[in-house]
């Protein structure tokens, strides 16, 4: 059988329980990490990622890589119906004392559910909703005061595999992720993309001071000194490094997005494309390291993970004593978001301040204060005045 006269794909026959015990080199999902609180806002987080992947470009959606792989919209399919599968799993387990799991054939089921010629827009909000429902469900066993005894519960399915509801939802989460792993869903790609798309509509937006910042470059410019030499990290539209060095400060311009960088260059600025997790920091004007690092609303695009290799990098440029400015948007999990200037999907990683501070303190910074405020979007943010230890 086939799907529009398209080869169908190898089933895969392998036992993926190992990713209970071993982090998934491929994609990084590590269950042992994976706090079980937490599956539901996880799960609706990765929903997220894939109403991305369905609004992308609607003949790479449907192109497969090769003819034995699954295009990108048959693996949202295919991810829709996990959920839907492992939903019914679920509520089996918690209705149910150690069930038996009805035997799913996923090949069988892209043949006979037509992925391969579904309707994008369709599937995304098929997606969508089937993920909420069954991230409602696992917050439903979290909120319960029965939590501990829910998440025990067990069930089998029909090759003696053996479930709890916590590593069922841990499994259940590894696949989806790995899924975007398959369709080379990058959120740091898609990001930078989103900025060299609105570059010049951003800058427009962004091109007013608000108190806050204002504060914030008081600050750091009387922490650093005249003449300081300072790497900023992010710079967008230009508009901090013009206020740095009004205030007497050698401002090292740079940007992750190509197009941030030509918008720079044009206004007459030295800059250079350069991502604060893989290139090198080094002052390629003086030899010496920085007197400060400057990072504003920028380091809320790197991935969770990654934040504590960053701020530690960027320590390893700074001479002790130095000073640094970090913000970012206080609160839980990650977000894409199509506000603003920038209409296509950014992704977003919020912090609360203690692992914020965890993530500094460990990694060659002292925090001296950490401050809050709310913009004008009513989105609290966490704002670090630090030191390099």
């Amino acid at each position: 059988m086939s799907q529009n006269g398209r080869v169908p794909i190898e089933p895969d026959t392998k036992d993926w329980t190992w990713v209970l015990e071993t982090p998934c080199d491929d994609c990084g999902f590590d269950s042992a990490a994976t706090s079980r609180t937490a599956l539901g806002d996880l799960v609706r987080d990765n929903a997220e990622a894939w109403q991305v992947v369905l609004s992308g470009d609607a003949s790479q959606l449907v192109a497969r890589p090769s003819e034995s792989v699954w295009s990108p919209l048959e693996y949202a399919c295919h991810v829709r119906d996990v959920h839907l599968v492992f939903a019914d799993r679920l509520r089996s387990m918690l209705d149910h004392d150690d069930p038996l799991f009805a035997d799913w054939d996923q090949d069988e089921a892209a043949v006979v559910g037509g992925y391969a010629s579904s309707d994008p827009v369709r599937v995304k909000d098929q997606l969508a909703a089937a993920a909420q429902a069954v991230a409602a469900t696992y917050d439903s066993v979290a909120a319960t005061p029965a939590a501990a005894e829910l998440w025990e519960r067990t069930g089998r399915r029909s090759n003696g595999s053996f479930f709890t509801v916590a590593s069922l939802g841990r499994y259940h989460l590894h696949d989806v992720v790995h899924h975007l792993h398959d369709v080379g869903h990058d959120p740091r790609r898609v990001t930078v993309a989103a900025y060299d798309a609105h570059a010049m509509a951003y800058r427009s937006a962004s091109a007013s001071m608000n108190d806050d910042v204002a504060s914030e470059i008081a600050w750091f410019s009387g922490a650093t000194g005249p003449g300081a030499r300072v790497l900023e990290i992010g710079s967008g539209g230009g508009r901090d490094a013009l206020a740095l060095e009004a205030a007497a400060l050698q401002v090292r311009r740079t940007d992750v997005s190509a197009a941030f960088v030509e918008l720079l260059r044009a206004g007459g600025h030295e800059a250079d494309q350069l991502d604060p997790l893989t290139d090198a920091l080094d002052d390629p004007l003086r030899g010496q390291a920085y007197d400060g690092v400057w990072a504003h609303a920028c380091l809320l695009h790197v991935a969770r993970a990654d934040l504590p290799v960053v701020v530690r990098r960027l320590a390893a440029v700074t001479r002790p004593g130095g000073a640094l400015h970090i913000s970012l948007k206080e609160g839980d999990g990650e977000v894409w978001s199509t506000h603003g200037t920038v209409e296509t999907p950014r992704h977003f990683v919020f912090w609360r301040e203690a692992p914020l501070r965890e993530a500094l303190e460990e990694n060659g910074w002292k925090v001296a204060e950490v401050r809050r405020h709310r913009s004008g979007v009513d989105q609290a943010w966490l704002t670090v005045r630090g030191w390099r230890a």
